[in-house]
């Protein structure tokens, strides 16, 4: 659901996204797990949407702030990757994205796979930053969220 143009704020779970893969053998690199590049591009492509559903409008990649790989992910796993907005500036997002790994047939158990930080900033149809809403934390969970995207964004804007 895209948020319409008159949305003020909204809540990290308006914008939250999850999207489910199930791994092939030609995601897999010659020791049999997934190339980490491949489980990077679902993350990408998780944290867009989130930061495009925010926005109302598309969203484009400024960074990957933190990218942590847990565990293997093999062939046939079905990889979850959940994504939301942590935080909202004037026109960039902050998105973390978790991601799980299970048997696809469901016997085995969850895995924590990986997990990422990423910045976005929202474009508008001549490519140029575009105001989004304001985030508005619903939870407890939600509040740690903003308070540690805000931490970070404050010790990468000491260090440029």
């Amino acid at each position: 659901m895209t948020a319409p143009a008159d949305i003020t704020s909204r809540t990290p779970a308006d914008s939250a996204v999850t999207l489910a893969h199930i791994m092939s053998e030609h995601d897999t690199n010659l020791y049999g797990t997934v190339h980490g590049g491949v489980v990077m591009k679902l993350i990408d492509d998780a944290a867009a949407a989130a930061a495009g559903r925010h926005a109302g409008v598309p969203a484009v990649t400024v960074s990957v702030e933190e990218m942590t790989f847990l565990a293997p992910v093999r062939a046939g796993d079905l990889l979850t990757v959940r994504a939301q907005v942590d935080h909202a500036g004037r026109t960039s997002m902050d998105v973390t994205v978790a991601v799980t790994a299970e048997r696809w047939n469901l016997t085995g158990p969850v895995t924590r796979a990986a997990t990422a930080h990423l910045v976005f900033v929202a474009v508008d149809a001549d490519g140029q930053p575009h105001r989004v809403p304001a985030l508005h934390p619903a939870t407890p969970a939600d509040r740690r969220r903003q308070a540690r995207a805000r931490r970070h964004r404050r010790t990468t804007e000491t260090r440029s």
